[in-house]
């Protein structure tokens, strides 16, 4: 894709901000993005480059914004074989396996879900001037099960938003050592960084994390564990995990919230995004993409009903 050169006269109200003009004007890229393009020198107002987000723009006035060609990033493209659950034109919805890392990082610069994607869709759009795909939301690496993704600026601010309103509904299934409480429930507890081991997160006070929600309901008992199935209404960093631990029943197989020695025979913890329900750029009613459980974790759940 090569450079656009979009020039157009502002007919609103005199006064306006100049970035948030053009977030009216172009509603496909994100604020940040937008702020960028003009602190970089791509925006001029009259002829003249103004690089200050805040320059009031007068009504009449002329502008012309450079949208640069969409950049490549480092990240290669890999041949990584995917279940796609659903293809839409602006996302694409996956069910992810355990052991797939979402996106790369230091020590996991390949072999992600984002260059399985990049090698599964060639017209990818990209996200924020890069060509990449859009993560919305993640899941732990040993987690499986349902994971959206969008395939251009639009899409992924879209589903963004339903994120931060807390309009999207997302079910796990999660096999926990011991049992609740009470067969049904509902955890606040807030989240943050533990302070003892960054690399973990922890049950923080108030004051020092996030407020975190999650909804869970018990679908099956048996003599030492219990199958619940949660509901998270917010999206921290490994919340399900703490707040089932936090209650006293850590998800069986997590050797980093729960018990160092696994209970049953798992090589990761037992939760799976299980249902997703979410609107999709262009509908006007959400939709509901379901994930049965894998065969392994179908397999804990014969043994433990045959005991």
């Amino acid at each position: 894709m090569s450079e656009q050169i979009v020039r157009f006269v502002f007919d609103g109200e005199s006064n306006e901000r100049l970035d948030k003009v053009l977030v009216a004007r172009f509603p496909e890229h994100s604020r940040s993005r937008l702020q960028g393009l003009i602190r970089d020198g791509f925006v001029q107002v009259n002829q003249k480059v103004v690089s200050k987000t805040g320059f009031t723009v007068e009504s009449g006035m002329t502008i012309e914004v450079h949208l640069p060609a969409v950049q490549p990033i480092e990240v290669e493209a890999e041949a990584i074989p995917l279940k796609v659950i659903f293809d839409h034109p602006d996302v694409i919805v996956i069910d992810k396996p355990a052991g797939l890392v979402v996106h790369p990082a230091a020590g996991h610069e390949s072999g992600t879900l984002v260059n399985a994607v990049m090698g599964l869709v060639p017209d990818l759009q990209g996200i924020g001037g890069e060509l990449r795909p859009g993560i919305v939301h993640r899941l732990d690496k040993d987690t499986s099960g349902l994971i959206l993704i969008a395939k251009n600026e639009r899409a992924h601010r879209f589903l963004q938003d339903q994120f931060r309103l807390r309009q999207v509904k997302k079910v796990y299934l999660a096999l926990v050592d011991g049992k609740p409480p009470t067969p049904n429930g509902r955890i606040e507890a807030s989240i943050g960084r533990d302070p003892a081991h960054r690399k973990k997160m922890a049950i923080v006070p108030d004051v020092k994390g996030r407020e975190s929600v999650t909804e869970y309901f018990t679908r099956e008992s048996f003599s030492e564990h219990t199958l619940i199935e949660a509901h998270p209404l917010t999206g921290r960093t490994h919340q399900i995990r703490l707040h089932l631990a936090f209650i006293g029943c850590p998800i069986a197989g997590d050797t980093v919230y729960g018990r160092r020695k696994v209970s049953l025979p798992l090589n990761r913890h037992f939760l799976h995004a299980a249902q997703l329900t979410i609107r999709l750029p262009g509908e006007k009613q959400p939709r509901t993409f379901e994930s049965p459980l894998p065969p392994e974790l179908e397999q804990i759940l014969q043994q433990l009903r045959k005991s």
